[in-house]
């Protein structure tokens, strides 16, 4: 009996040194570095100077894609009437001309469907009728100038739409921000109380 005691408790101790000489040993003080990916710049002077090229091209660089068909529709608009304005000045400007030529063979102004209304022959409603064309010609040539001048600011808004994307492509507009509030009812002295909860993470 005794003898497979001590059988037993040599087993044991032979088992238990065996468990013992398997610990695995870590050192806590190596640490594994990995090298950190490089982080991709979203640049606003690439979005700028794309936009300058060609109008929509930062917005796509952006991935705002749904801004170019408003920007070209613009620009379609704006050069449209440009051109609407231009023949329309064009066109009076010539009648004005061949008004007071003298030349019997340039007699553009009569296709003018006001000319019908005016006697050219009497000097008085050939004055007003001269002076009906110069102030149509230099209402159509402000507009169109006043639209050029529009489409130049289109299209510098173009760029600056692109440039102010860009600048913040990588702003962090999740929940989990610095500070986040919600509205809240308490009750108070048995009355309810509306306010808001304000919420800092640091």
């Amino acid at each position: 009996m005794i003898l497979s005691k001590n059988i037993i408790f040599f087993l044991l101790v032979l088992i238990t040194g065996n468990l013992y000489g398997q610990t695995l040993i870590i050192d806590s003080t190596k640490i594994e570095v990995v090298p950190a990916k490089a982080e991709i710049i979203h640049s606003p002077k690439k979005a700028s100077i794309y936009s300058a090229i060609l109008p929509g091209l930062g917005q796509a660089y952006n991935k705002k894609y749904w801004k170019i068909p408003i920007i070209y529709a613009g620009i379609g608009t704006i050069g449209y009437f440009i051109a609407w304005n231009n023949n329309i000045y064009k066109t009076y400007k010539l009648a004005y001309n061949d008004l007071i030529d003298k030349d019997p063979d340039t007699n553009s102004h009569l296709d003018l469907e006001a000319a019908k209304y005016y006697d050219l022959d009497d000097p008085t409603q050939f004055a007003n009728f001269k002076s009906g064309l110069s102030r149509q010609s230099d209402y159509n040539r402000r507009n169109r100038d006043l639209l050029i001048i529009s489409m130049l600011g289109f299209y510098g808004l173009n760029i600056i739409d692109a440039s102010v994307d860009a600048h913040f492509f990588d702003f962090d507009i999740s929940e989990d921000l610095t500070m986040n509030w919600q509205p809240a009812v308490r009750t108070f002295e048995k009355q309810l109380v509306y306010g808001a909860n304000f919420t800092f993470k640091f």
